[in-house]
């Protein structure tokens, strides 16, 4: 079993910069893959970004791929979402998942954290 838990949402203005962080724990395995993904309110959940835990790959979704970038802590098994030039529509509940496969498919993933709520205001 693996636990995610995700920290670093709030309330920023349009243009504004927040990092979001997922801590995993448990029968974890640094070379395994992780995602971010987001879901507004009456939106489908949507990719932001694949990552392996350990050794660096990241993909960014096309929409944030020049705002967003993904970095990690391998001591702390923590992998961080530093999101950059923030805009009304990146508002969301944004979630970390664990898997065995790098997947932009939100139901390839094995584990979720709870999410963290990211509001952007205009």
């Amino acid at each position: 079993q693996v636990q995610l838990l995700e920290s670093g949402g709030g309330l920023v203005e349009a243009g504004g910069s927040l990092r979001i962080s997922c801590a995993a724990s448990g029968r974890f395995f640094s070379s395994r893959a992780g995602g971010w993904f987001r879901q507004a309110p009456g939106k489908e959940r949507e990719f932001v970004a694949t990552f392996t835990w350990d050794s660096g790959y990241t993909q960014l979704a096309d929409p944030v791929k020049d705002r967003f970038t993904i970095s990690r802590d391998k001591a702390k098994n923590t992998v961080f979402l530093q999101m950059n030039d923030l805009r009304p529509e990146d508002t969301a509940g944004y979630y970390c998942a664990a898997g065995g496969v790098l997947t932009t498919k939100w139901n390839d993933y094995d584990f979720w954290g709870q999410g963290t709520q990211v509001t952007v205001s205009s």
